[in-house]
């Protein structure tokens, strides 16, 4: 039987008037895979910091076994700037140690491509935003935990390390891990409960992220339900105090449907025909002609020679490895950029926006509607519907208050919905969207889908959320970093088989890197010095724990938990000694 990790029973926690969780109590247990879903702002991150004992509560309880060993991965990743990458991964373990353990060297392998990586040669402080959150992950995965908490773990990850992630996690049995997560489909590979934080209430669903939505839907439909039944109700009792005799009425029954007849009569999420013939008619048949072009940022050479059409009405995904030239081929699709060889020809209707990756300056006395509607007052989806404004505002999560909201006050997430929504008040008929799912909640994710299944244009998207690639693409195309855009027929999954072949030959090609004499020296020295600094910590404890074994000299049950202490330290101290003579004897030969 699992035994249980964490508890919080009965806990409330605020933000001044706003209560983020109200009389809560849940618990995790051994290996149990947890997601956690709600909107921003909403107390997702409160809980997760609650659980971990970072964030003290207002009232109630949390409780922890005192064996559990936790780790937290929050959304800012954090080290010594100057400390090199190997040492914040490692930490004090021995080269050979972790050289040559298996489960080691596959972390390194699905994060960096191996321990060999140049990056673990570099400083923190020089990293990437995505180069330090899969150090943070490593650093995790690494140590013997027993939880893990895990706030936004795929942003700033590829695709292809999301995949390799949630692989790893189903694999690990021995590990308990909660998870706030926006990546839809991670959620649904590594999660088999779902919290939703709402309201300051956590409901729990069973399964991942599929099953949440298929139980989410039968809870409404349930509650509409039993609601129509109390304004039936009220309806025939109003109309027997009208008649003045009393009247009986029988109790309908109401049968649960199977979640497959939940959405039985649920059309598909778009007409792919109907949105056609809108597309031709803004666009005609020519959207972007390319032929023999080159692609390259200063002495690099992105892509060698790109021969692509991309017609009206085409969804299309862009997949690819970091620097590969996903966000430079955007851009010079959007014309912020030219091809150095080849041709381009852009048909002559073609009104294209790009939401880049870098959020815009915006005037921050504005209100958000104000803000909006400097664009436009109206804009048209198509087929001759048009919505305003504030209901486009309202369709991306922007309810009456916060369109009154000011520009200055929002939310990185806010800015960015903020920004989409007036790249599509000025009504383009070719959307380019760059990472368009960063800083969105689940729910403000699925609205912008609905939207843009109504989007009667050409639309190109580049993101890491493969649900919502999935979701809003019809093609795929992919960008491996060998020089050439390949076709996708088989989506993401043929994408990820391609890169695991590629990684595969470029490791049988590569040259063996031999560690020459003086660099083994090197390692050595500092490995001693890294033992010495451990042994004094250990003999520290080793004080610590003879002191307060004679100040318990009385206490029978303080004495066996000392001595059990104690048994530990001395044992590990000894192993710490006979490591520091081995390396001294090969140092000195």
């Amino acid at each position: 039987m699992a035994r249980n990790i964490i508890n919080i029973e009965a806990v409330f926690k605020a933000f001044g008037i706003r209560p983020l969780l109200d009389d809560v109590s849940l618990g995790v247990s051994e290996g149990e895979r947890i997601g956690i879903v709600g909107r921003n702002g909403g107390g997702k991150s409160t809980l997760l910091k609650v659980l971990a004992g970072i964030e003290p509560t207002d009232e109630g309880r949390v409780s922890r076994a005192n064996w559990v060993k936790l780790g937290m991965l929050s959304q800012f990743d954090t080290a010594d700037s100057d400390a090199i990458v190997r040492d914040v991964i490692i930490g004090d373990a021995k080269t050979h140690e972790w050289a040559s353990d298996s489960k080691i060297r596959e972390i390194f392998s699905g994060l960096f491509g191996g321990y060999d990586s140049d990056l673990m040669d570099r400083s923190f402080g020089s990293l990437s935003g995505g180069e330090k959150r899969r150090v943070g992950i490593a650093k995790l995965l690494i140590e013997p935990l027993d939880i893990i908490l895990l706030d936004e773990p795929t942003n700033h990850l590829d695709v292809e390390g999301v995949d390799w992630l949630a692989k790893h996690l189903r694999k690990r049995d021995d590990l308990a891990v909660v998870v706030i997560t926006h990546d839809r489909w991670f959620l649904d590979e590594v999660s088999e409960t779902i919290w939703e934080v709402i309201d300051g209430r956590v409901e729990a669903y069973d399964g991942g992220y599929s099953a949440y939505v298929l139980a989410k839907a039968e809870r409404i439909r349930q509650q509409n339900t039993e609601n129509a039944r109390r304004n039936n109700l009220i309806r025939k009792e109003l109309a027997w105090l009208r008649r003045g005799a009393p009247a009986r009425t029988t109790k309908p029954k109401f049968r649960v449907e199977a979640a497959n007849q939940l959405i039985s009569a649920e059309p598909a999420p778009r007409n792919a025909t109907e949105l056609l013939n809108f597309a031709e008619n803004r666009l005609g048949k020519t959207v972007y002609e390319i032929h023999h072009a080159r692609l390259e940022i200063g002495e690099t050479t992105l892509i060698e020679s790109l021969n692509w059409n991309i017609g009206p009405g085409d969804r299309i995904g862009i997949v690819g490895v970091n620097g590969s030239g996903k966000t430079t081929l955007m851009r010079t699709l959007a014309g912020e950029y030219r091809f150095s060889a080849g041709k381009m020809q852009t048909g002559i209707t073609v009104k294209a926006a790009l939401l880049s990756q870098h959020l815009q300056e915006l005037d921050p006395s504005l209100r958000v509607i104000q803000a909006v509607e400097r664009v436009a007052l109206q804009v048209e989806l198509g087929g001759g519907r048009e919505i305003s404004a504030s209901q486009l505002c309202e369709r991306l999560s922007f309810d009456y208050e916060g369109q009154q909201k000011m520009v200055r006050d929002l939310s990185g997430g806010e800015r960015r919905r903020l920004q989409l929504t007036r790249l599509l008040m000025e009504s383009p008929n070719v959307l380019l969207l760059d990472e368009p799912t960063n800083d969105f909640d689940v729910e403000t994710l699925t609205a912008l889908e609905d939207l843009l299944d109504n989007y009667a244009g050409t639309l190109l998207v580049i993101s890491h959320d493969r649900y919502f690639l999935e979701r809003v693409c019809d093609r795929f195309v992919g960008l491996l970093g060998d020089g050439s855009l390949r076709d996708l027929p088989r989506g993401i999954d043929q994408y990820l088989e391609m890169r695991v072949q590629q990684i595969k030959t470029k490791i049988k090609n590569a040259p063996k890197k031999e560690i020459s004499d003086a660099e083994q020296m090197r390692l050595m020295k500092k490995n001693i010095g890294k033992i010495e600094r451990k042994i004094e910590k250990v003999q520290k404890e080793e004080r610590e724990l003879l002191q307060r074994q004679e100040l318990a000299a009385f206490d029978h049950q303080k004495l066996i938990e000392i001595e059990s202490d104690l048994k530990r330290v001395q044992t590990q101290l000894k192993e710490l000694e006979n490591e520091w003579l081995e390396l001294s004897l090969q140092i000195n030969g």
